[in-house]
């Protein structure tokens, strides 16, 4: 079994650690958190996607669902490496400490990479060759295709010549709006017909073209790699284990689309016939309008399901656990007519079911996987969980009101299952009880028998004594921080995948309350002086 210890820790993106480059990174940082995780007696670090970022910043929403996002990539690590000079860093802009403005960092830090590249360039690097070598099955057409985009969009800028062509042939079912997004930034359906269509010809002559710029996406994919590589095994050293995300759909505009476009369903002209979202549910009234293309699973179970083996095999050697965003996707998934305003004229329609989690198996062995089961949860995906093995979720966040038997709550919490105060998704836990009825305020505080003036650490509690196999909580709720630090307001376009934190957030009496609850309630069981744990370093 893959989850048997009872194990407690924190949610917390690296884009949130402190840094004086304006975004959380793989550096020390990092390991100075990793380290508090171990003072405190947690043993999960659970994250976010750590793919490039797309449309908003989300991670959710991204170019590719095997590369990694190249501005977590440690500059102080960089000069280690001997790639940059201490003097390289030149001044460094003042940036938010409380959130990432990513248009500034990335001014900042990509003309840094660039120039690492450039002495790179001057080396000879078996590492790096056995690196491409490994992962060309999708860094080749990543790499190409990251390449073409900043080609395009470069070109764009002075020369609109062939918006005409592409306004008049998508003028039946694009906006005047999305036509411009859509040739601005380059996306794929966009490319000259032979690349859109990947003719043979076409690819050879634009990698030659595109030689040097294809080479600069690898090694910034190797440097991520090596990096985060290197502070996994830094976590695991410490028994901290990490639980990635792994979003059940890629974004339209990614290299996963553009390079394998008989897996999705697409029209004749490459665009999608229908797109993902969820029916209107607790975030939403009108449900949720996601946009992402829907796989054509026919195809997929055709080849054996080749594509999501890989997909799963890359993530799991990046993480130990794999949490899967909407899992309720395998066994049904709401379909939405492409061009729709939003979600709710969706249908549900029937997934690969078992069929997919066999062909994982039998690749990978035994599946160290979370489902995300949350939402509208039939009987039918409850059996297909079940069936598989995994554990679901549990969120505090919605076990309270007028049900006093919720599913949610922790006397009616199953073993195989993760709870949680709340997610990436939900507010933070002060910010909750600040906004949520009198009827969940009043069954909180009597099903804990308290007064609701620390629900942020009361949530803590009772996420680590429930039966859960695990227990994740945002790092917002260990500092008890309101609604204005959430990380993600689902259906909100802007301002979100910000949040960051300082050091001086931190208090000694909250790594001595994780490891006390945590001991306390059979979640750790390391038998160290709780006196050295309370030291920040």
């Amino acid at each position: 079994m893959v989850f048997e210890k009872r194990r407690s820790g924190i949610l917390l993106h690296p884009t949130s650690l402190p840094s004086r480059y304006g975004i959380g990174d793989f550096g020390e940082n990092a390991r100075m958190f990793i380290d508090i995780l171990e003072k405190s007696g947690q043993t999960l670090w659970q994250i976010l996607p750590l793919c490039p970022i797309g449309s908003g910043n989300s991670p959710y929403q991204s170019t590719s669902a095997f590369a990694g996002n190249i501005l977590l990539i440690s500059l102080d690590d960089l000069v280690k490496y001997g790639f940059l000079k201490t003097e390289d860093l030149g001044e460094i802009p003042v940036f938010d400490t409380k959130r990432v403005d990513y248009e500034a960092v990335k001014n900042y830090k990509l003309p840094l990479l660039k120039l690492a590249y450039t002495r790179f360039q001057k080396t000879q690097s078996k590492a790096f060759a056995s690196y491409c070598e490994e992962n060309a099955y999708w860094l080749e057409d990543y790499a190409l295709f990251t390449a073409l985009k900043a080609h395009f969009q470069k070109e764009r800028k002075t020369n609109t010549k062939d918006f005409e062509s592409f306004a008049k042939d998508t003028e039946p079912f694009l906006t005047q709006a999305q036509q411009k997004m859509y040739f601005e930034t380059a996306c794929w359906n966009t490319f000259p017909i032979p690349l859109r269509k990947r003719n043979a010809q076409s690819l050879k002559k634009w990698k030659k073209t595109l030689s040097d710029a294809i080479q600069e996406e690898m090694f910034y994919q190797y440097l991520f790699d090596i990096q985060w590589q290197a502070l996994k095994t830094y976590a695991n050293a410490k028994d901290v284990h990490i639980i990635g995300d792994a979003p059940i759909f890629v974004a339209y505009d990614s290299a996963d689309v553009w390079a394998n476009q008989n897996l999705f369903q697409l029209d004749s002209k490459g665009f999608p016939k229908s797109v993902a979202g969820v029916p209107p549910d607790y975030f939403s009234a009108e449900g949720q309008l996601w946009g992402n293309p829907l796989y054509d699973w026919n195809v997929h179970q055709k080849t054996d399901f080749v594509w999501w083996v890989n997909r799963i095999k890359k993530a799991l050697q990046d993480t130990d656990y794999l949490r899967i965003d909407h899992f309720r996707g395998f066994e049904s998934y709401w379909s939405v007519p492409f061009g729709a305003e939003n979600a709710i004229g969706g249908k549900w329609k029937k997934g690969p079911q078992m069929a997919l989690f066999d062909a994982l198996q039998k690749a990978l062995g035994d599946l160290p996987l979370i489902a995300e089961d949350l939402g509208i949860i039939t009987e039918e995906v409850h059996q297909l969980r079940q069936a598989v093995g995994l554990p679901g979720m549990c969120i505090l966040q919605f076990a309270f009101g007028n049900d006093k038997n919720n599913a949610y709550l922790p006397h009616m919490c199953q073993k195989n299952r993760i709870m949680y105060s709340g997610t990436h998704d939900n507010d933070t836990s002060k910010g909750w009880y600040q906004n949520a009825t009198e009827a969940e305020k009043d069954h909180y505080r009597r099903y804990m028998n308290v007064s609701g003036e620390n629900i942020s650490w009361d949530f803590i509690r009772l996420a680590f004594i429930s039966p859960a196999i695990f227990a994740i909580v945002p790092l917002q709720d260990v500092l008890q921080l309101d609604s204005a630090y959430r990380m993600n307001i689902p259906g909100v376009a802007t301002g979100n995948w910000e949040f960051r934190f300082v050091w001086d957030m931190w208090q000694q009496s909250d790594i001595e309350g994780l490891r006390y609850l945590s001991e306390l309630f059979g979640r750790y069981t390391k038998k160290d002086c709780l006196c050295d744990a309370t030291k920040l370093c």
